[in-house]
Order: C-alpha cells, then structure tokens, then sequence
C-alpha cells in the first residue's frame, strides 16, 4: 500500500513538472498580449512627440481651421468603427471608402493634410512604426490645446484598419437634422452618456459649418415664418445674407461661435440659449429637457466644460481600437499595404 503511495506522489510530481512549462507559456503569453501605453513609441520612435508638436504647429499657424477640421476628422474616424485611421482610406474602382459617404465629403482638407505630413516626417525619422491612427489621435489632441483647449493624455499603439467602407457610415454619425434621440442613440451605443455627447458637442466653438446644412432652417422654413424661431432674429437675418448665394457657392459657410470663433472655449454654450445656434442640431441641444441642464452647465463654468470635454475625448480616442492581428502599420495613410 506504501509503495502505491509513493508511486502515486511520483506521478503526481511529473505531472506538476509538465504543467509548469504550460504555465509560465500561459503568462508570457498573457504580458506579450498588445496593449496601449503613454511611451509607446520610447524607444521605436524617441523623437515622436517633437515631430507631431513641429508639424501641427507649422500647420495650424499657416492654416488656422486646421484644428476644428482635424477635431471633426478625429470624430468621424472613431465612431462608426472605432479610432483606427479607417477614414483616411481613398476610394478605390473597387471599394467605396469612408471618407466618400456623403456627411464625410465636406472635411476639410487640411485636416487630411496634417496627417499626411506627420506620417510622412515620422517615416522618414522611424519608418513603418507609428500607425496614422496614433497620428490622428495626437495631432487633434494637440491642435486643441493649441487654440485654447484642455490638455489630456493619449494612449498610443493603436493599428490602422485594413478596411474603409462607405456603407458603414450611414447612420453611425451625427447629422444636424437629427433628432435628440437619433444623436444620443449614436452615442450611446459607443458607451457615451448624454453629458458626454453635450461635451464633445462643445467642439463646435471652433470651425464652420456650410450654408447648405442649415440653409433649410434660414429659408421658406414655414408658409408663415421665413426662419426657424429657435434663432434669435437678428442673427437669423445675418445668416441670410451671408449665404444668400450658397446655390451658386456650395462652399459658402459661417463660423459655429461667431463670438470666438478660433479660440475653444465655453462662449459656443453661452450662445445656444440666445438663439445664435447655427444648426439645427444645435437648437435641439439647448431645448431638449435631457441635454439643456449641461448646455446650461457649461456655460456658466468653463472649467467644467473643460473637464469633461477632456474626458470625453480620452474615452473616444480608445474607442474601438485595433491592436495585434486586428490592424496594421500603413506605409501610407490614404491605402492599406
């Protein structure tokens, strides 16, 4: 009986020498598996941070709508498939990108521009290391801090999609002739609560809009009133004018914060309750019971906006992010390798 023992602890033992191996595989396999970090790019690509703070503000000096543009590029990118650079893909005869749904054929070229430069220092500097999503990413995060916004860290080792299609869109971003419920239910099925969406909202106190999208809430809106009544008049009157020939000049457009319109800041909030919205889905912030407290909010404490727009914007830049087998490294930004 004493020597089964034996033989049975015996046995016991090689079978716990087996399993070690097994084991340790487990967990190198475990702290190999891909994840973000603040330095990623330390040691692969030392002088990344230099190169992004140089071109941008080369960038945005000569071209000042560079960071409005490149806030909406970064938006448009991560919702509707998360932040993987998807929507810097060009159409091909073959495949219909992203960037050639329709609400995506008014970005502004700039911020296209800005990220093609950054990719294109960055290869020379460290070639095939950093992704044009980690690219996208900081370039929006510093042009905000450049006109005046909240600084918040970014993450960094995203990969970049090896699929861009324009059907994928649809539906997937905020359009002005949304309803409250449209433009939250696309948020909130990315995770974001109705006080996150007013926040990012706020990035409209930079940049323009075109005529064209508001045009329907400033001329014949009904048999009895000109324009829609959520404007104040006065400022009604003056988008009128301003785009009285947008037929003609389908670029024609104004600024979203007449007040500052190249500074971020908390006036956008101020405004909306004045009936100086310029889009429809603007007025619809300020008067839908479930989003009017914050608008009200962040107009009164611009350190709050600031908070929570930081937030915010840290929350959409790990949006759906594409890491190990999921992704790429592009040699260039507008095509898969």
């Amino acid at each position: 009986m004493e020597h089964l023992h034996h033989r049975l602890l015996d046995l016991q033992l090689v079978l716990l020498l087996l399993l070690i191996p097994l084991l340790f595989a487990g967990i190198l396999q475990i702290s190999a598996s891909p994840t973000l970090s603040l330095e990623y790019y330390a040691s692969s690509c030392p002088r990344f941070e230099q190169i992004m703070q140089q071109i941008v503000t080369d960038k945005q000096i000569s071209n000042p709508t560079t960071a409005a543009g490149t806030l909406r590029l970064f938006l448009h990118d991560c919702l509707p498939n998360g932040c993987d650079a998807s929507v810097l893909i060009t159409s091909t005869p073959f495949n219909s990108a992203e960037r050639d749904a329709d609400i995506n054929l008014s970005l502004p070229g700039d911020a296209f521009d800005v990220v093609v430069r950054a990719k294109t220092a960055l290869e020379l500097a460290c070639p095939s290391v950093v992704s044009c999503a980690d690219i996208l990413a900081v370039a929006a995060r510093d042009l905000l801090t450049m006109v005046g916004g909240p600084y918040y860290p970014v993450l960094l080792g995203r990969l970049d999609s090896r699929v861009s299609k324009s059907s994928s869109v649809d539906g997937n971003l905020p359009v002005p002739s949304m309803t409250a419920d449209q433009i939250i239910g696309i948020f909130a099925r990315n995770g974001f609560s109705v006080q996150e969406m007013v926040a990012l909202s706020g990035a409209h106190t930079v940049g323009f809009s075109h005529c064209k999208e508001f045009s329907s809430g400033i001329y014949n809106y009904s048999r009895t009133q000109a324009a829609d009544p959520s404007y104040n008049p006065r400022f009604a009157a003056a988008l009128q004018s301003a785009c009285a020939n947008y037929r003609n000049e389908p670029s024609l457009s104004v600024f979203n914060d007449v007040m500052s319109p190249n500074k971020f800041d908390n006036l956008y909030f101020k405004n909306l309750p004045e009936g100086l919205g310029v889009l429809a889905s603007d007025h619809t912030l300020a008067n839908d019971p479930r989003t009017r407290p914050f608008v009200e909010r962040y107009g009164k404490d611009q350190n709050a906006f600031f908070r929570d727009f930081a937030n915010a914007m840290q929350k959409l830049s790990l949006l759906g992010v594409k890491l190990g087998n999921d992704g790429e490294i592009r040699h260039r930004c507008d095509a898969t390798n």
